[in-house]
């Protein structure tokens, strides 16, 4: 049986895509060539699908959530505060895989930040 490698892109719609991919450039360091070419660090990547009525990711009307690994979440959590992102109070915890926190960027998408144990 065939099967896939890893995540290969990750689409996103926009009202002003070229601000949007600076957002993430500049808020979130994802260093994207002229083609949104990312070479990301190696290590784990979750696929789980979530029930249909779940609030977890946000807004009911985003069907998916992006989760990015970061090294310092509490870092990057301040980092985003100071340029004024609208970053969660709450952080979760759980044992075994890491810890995680939220951002909502500039067209509304709640991201997940995770910082793995």
């Amino acid at each position: 049986m065939e099967r896939v490698l890893g995540i290969g892109g990750y689409f996103i719609r926009a009202s002003d895509p070229a601000a949007l991919g600076a957002w993430y450039r500049d808020s979130l360091g994802l260093d994207a060539d002229e083609h949104g070419l990312w070479r990301q660090e190696a290590g784990p990547t979750v696929f789980a699908p979530f029930e249909a009525g779940t609030d977890y990711f946000g807004s009911r009307t985003q069907q998916t959530m992006l989760n990015f690994r970061v090294r310092d979440l509490d870092a990057m959590l301040a980092q985003l505060r100071a340029q004024g992102a609208d970053v969660a109070e709450e952080t979760q915890d759980m044992d075994g895989v890491g810890r995680f926190g939220w951002v909502t960027d500039p067209e509304g998408n709640r991201i997940e930040l995770w910082q793995s144990a």
